[in-house]
């Protein structure tokens, strides 16, 4: 019994060229991304738009400053390496 189907939707053709190298370029078909977003949709009900992910909220901003500040002063304690930082981890 066959579960998929087909599912169409209009996008610029540069868009779709540009997400289509971008997942060639990670290694995955492009229908496995647009999978994976349908999935994260599902079971978030929420979309995230953002045309840059890597910049923090103005929240997490204050906490970062505060940690380097704890670090330059000498106050932070915790893990240095991966593998400490994962038992530190299952500790909670």
């Amino acid at each position: 019994m066959n579960t998929k189907t087909i599912l169409n939707i209009k996008t610029e053709k540069s868009l779709k060229g540009a997400a289509q190298q971008t997942a060639k370029e990670i290694g995955i078909p492009l229908g496995t991304a647009i999978n994976a977003f349908l999935k994260q949709f599902v079971r978030d009900k929420e979309i995230t738009l953002s045309s840059n992910n890597s910049v923090p909220t103005p929240y997490l901003q204050s906490i970062i400053k505060e940690a380097e500040k704890e670090y330059i002063r000498g106050e932070s304690t915790g893990p240095i390496s991966g593998k400490q930082l994962l038992e530190h981890l299952s500790k909670f």
